[in-house]
């Protein structure tokens, strides 16, 4: 079989298509066919040797795949071969076979596509916890989505809808704008606004009557983390989810303390490990609400395995609206 492979790190296009041995599936573990891989900007940070999580070269990157279940190990229950399946890997996605624990491994709904499974796995599952439980959010509440057209950000703004929020997307430009309209959004505001750190809370307040938003969510960082910040309604909760801006901003505790505003972060891959169940229930909610048409994973753009390189090109380019997935 072949994987895509770091040998070192480096850029997307330093790594290799090898030919390796099939792997075989031990006690709870499940022996996947891959047909879809999901393309994340966090597999960019792993092949250039800056994740907070990294193997030892060589191996592949890829944290999303969705195939059908060749071989199940020992004590496997949740699937069976013939299965189709997501998948949720730390690394590994980028490869024709893979084995996964079963406790990472889904099966898919019957009108569910692999290339939309690809797409849904990291980003719906990190924004379903950065708003239900780290935003700790109320149905009804309004939610400020920044990064709105990307792959998490639209995964959210889409699952917010879905729970009953009333959604603001904040996004660069109006194609971006229609994007996330077309996926559930209320309102837009535009993140390239001048002196957005003071016009974006005054947008925010015109449209929701001066109360501000109640939930916060920000894969983006830098300015458009702080302006948001000053937009939220008292007792409201921001959610860091990452920093694609490339800024890492800091925070004035003071106005946390004036406004009685609630600030954490996401690293969704702890509770991936450490509550597998409650993961499992998530994943679960999710099947339902696209069985429901409430969300749809959007798939801007389906390319081949070997494509690998110019996939994550778009990612890094800020170039992708929803997700790129590469088909096996």
């Amino acid at each position: 079989m072949r994987a895509i492979t770091i040998r070192q790190f480096g850029e997307p296009d330093s790594m290799t298509v090898e030919e390796r041995p099939t792997p075989q599936a031990g006690p709870n573990e499940v022996l996947v066919s891959v047909k879809s891989i999901g393309v994340n900007y966090p597999d960019l940070l792993v092949i250039g040797g800056k994740y907070q999580i990294l193997a030892k070269p060589p191996f592949s990157p890829g944290k999303d795949a969705a195939g059908v279940v060749l071989a199940v190990g020992s004590g496997v229950e949740v699937c069976k071969p013939g299965d189709r399946v997501v998948c949720q890997l730390e690394y590994g996605a980028y490869a024709e076979e893979i084995v996964v624990p079963a406790a990472q491994c889904f099966v898919l709904p019957d009108a569910m596509s692999f290339d939309e499974a690809a797409a849904m796995g990291l980003a719906y599952q990190t924004a379903h916890f950065a708003l239900v439980e780290r935003g700790m959010y109320r149905k009804g509440e309004t939610v400020l989505v920044n990064g709105a057209a990307g792959g998490v950000g639209l995964a959210a703004v889409q699952i917010a809808k879905g729970l009953g929020a009333t959604v603001i997307a904040g996004v660069i430009g109006e194609d971006q704008a229609a994007i996330a309209r077309e996926n559930g959004a209320d309102h837009t505001v535009d993140l390239t606004m001048p002196d957005l750190r003071n016009a974006l809370r005054d947008r925010i307040k015109e449209l929701t009557g001066g109360h501000g938003v109640d939930v916060a969510l920000d894969p983006v960082g830098g300015e458009a983390f702080t302006a948001a910040l000053r937009a939220m309604a008292w007792r409201g909760r921001m959610v860091v989810i990452g920093f694609v801006s490339g800024t890492i901003p800091e925070v004035k505790v003071n106005y946390l303390l004036v406004k009685n505003i609630h600030v954490s972060g996401l690293q969704w891959s702890d509770y991936r490990d450490r509550t597998p169940d409650w993961v499992r229930r998530v994943q679960t909610e999710l099947f339902d609400l696209y069985e429901s048409g409430a969300i749809r994973p959007k798939v801007m753009e389906s390319l081949p395995f070997e494509d690998y390189a110019r996939a994550l090109q778009m990612v890094r380019d800020g170039k992708v609206t929803g997700k790129v997935v590469l088909r096996v």
